[in-house]
């Protein structure tokens, strides 16, 4: 049995506590089936953001919609969702088997209908073998899985994931977004996941949700908020290394360099982005001063300082060995180069 997900819409979803606004007038549409993050930094308003299509809080104002309902005034167990919390949740005196059903029996779900969630949800995590066990016996990676198959044996439409990898190490972080991949698109739910790791959002998403002190910033596929990043605060928190972000004169070069000329000639004050993966070594282009390069096995990246006061980042493939103080030129593609309002943030489009 599969499920099928749902629809979720937030139409001008507002949360405030006093003076404090966690989110100004969130709108938003996750497509049924789809895998859908909400990234950002630290206070950004994303948890809170979960946590009101969970029910866990009510908006100040708006409207919540699951499926084509609206569920902005019901309770968490009318709206159809599962949850798996950062901190996993699972209590330490139960067994595994009695975690992942806890819900279940508390719904009052006849034990026959309870089991067979159970097989199921075992089957597709492999986690047999620790049924008999309490959380207190498991690893970080098992205690996650367990927390998993809470949210499979509930069969709900949509499943709610806040930062549900922050307590593994990387390795495990790694297995761990291929495995909950995997299980949304065997089940077809919809996912709602919530993670500050950029990674994350750009290895596992359909759809990314940037938020920036509690609005969205941009809501665009990964491929897509990567190639055109609609802010310079978009361009900057997507990427590794990211994007180098240039201030321009008014003439649109570099200060305290002679050229190239990165952008027209414009009276408000011009930032030109580029990142680090689109420069290549060059007999001409943007001059700079290697200040330091850190070789990493597939690539190097090359910290240089360009004219007055501006930073570089270059990412070049292979071991690059150039001493430090070396003066180099970095050469692009014209697809390449992102120009932002330095005042607003917002892209400055360019003819085609």
């Amino acid at each position: 049995m599969n499920e099928s997900g749902a629809d979720v819409r937030l139409h001008g979803v507002a949360r405030s506590w006093g003076a404090t606004t966690a989110l100004s007038g969130i709108s938003l549409h996750v497509r049924a089936g789809s895998f859908c993050v909400l990234l950002g930094p630290s206070g950004c308003g994303k948890t809170t953001c979960l946590r009101i299509v969970a029910g866990l809080e009510q908006a100040s104002a708006g409207v919540v919609e699951i499926g084509g309902r609206d569920v902005t005034a019901l309770p968490p167990a009318q709206r159809g969702v599962a949850m798996v919390f950062q901190s996993y949740a699972l209590f330490p005196h139960l067994t595994v088997a009695e975690n992942i059903m806890f819900g279940l029996k508390a719904r009052s779900v006849p034990k026959p209908d309870r089991l067979r969630r159970l097989d199921r949800a075992v089957e597709i995590l492999g986690i047999g073998h620790l049924l008999a066990r309490r959380p207190g016996q498991l690893s970080g990676g098992q205690q996650q899985r367990v927390a998993l198959g809470r949210a499979i044996v509930a069969e709900a439409p949509v499943c709610l994931m806040d930062e549900p990898l922050s307590n593994l190490d990387a390795q495990l972080r790694a297995e761990m977004r291929r495995e909950i991949l995997a299980l949304q698109r065997r089940l077809g739910i919809t996912m709602l996941y919530v993670t500050h790791d950029q990674t994350e959002a750009m290895g596992m998403a359909d759809q990314v949700v940037l938020l920036r002190d509690g609005r969205v910033e941009q809501d665009a596929p990964p491929a897509d908020m990567y190639s055109r990043p609609a802010t310079s605060f978009a361009a900057s928190f997507i990427g590794t290394p990211p994007m180098n972000l240039l201030k321009l004169s008014h003439e649109g070069m570099v200060p305290g360099t002679g050229g190239p000329v990165l952008g027209p000639p414009r009276a408000a004050a011009t930032l030109a982005g580029i990142r680090p993966e689109a420069l290549r070594l060059s007999d001409h282009g943007i001059p700079a001063e290697v200040t330091h390069a850190e070789y990493l096995g597939a690539d190097t990246v090359m910290v240089c300082s360009v004219g007055a006061e501006g930073r570089l980042l270059a990412r070049l493939p292979g071991r690059v060995a150039i001493a430090d103080g070396a003066l180099v030129h970095f050469d692009f593609g014209p697809a390449d180069l992102h120009l932002f309002d330095a005042a607003t943030g917002h892209r400055i489009p360019q003819p085609a």
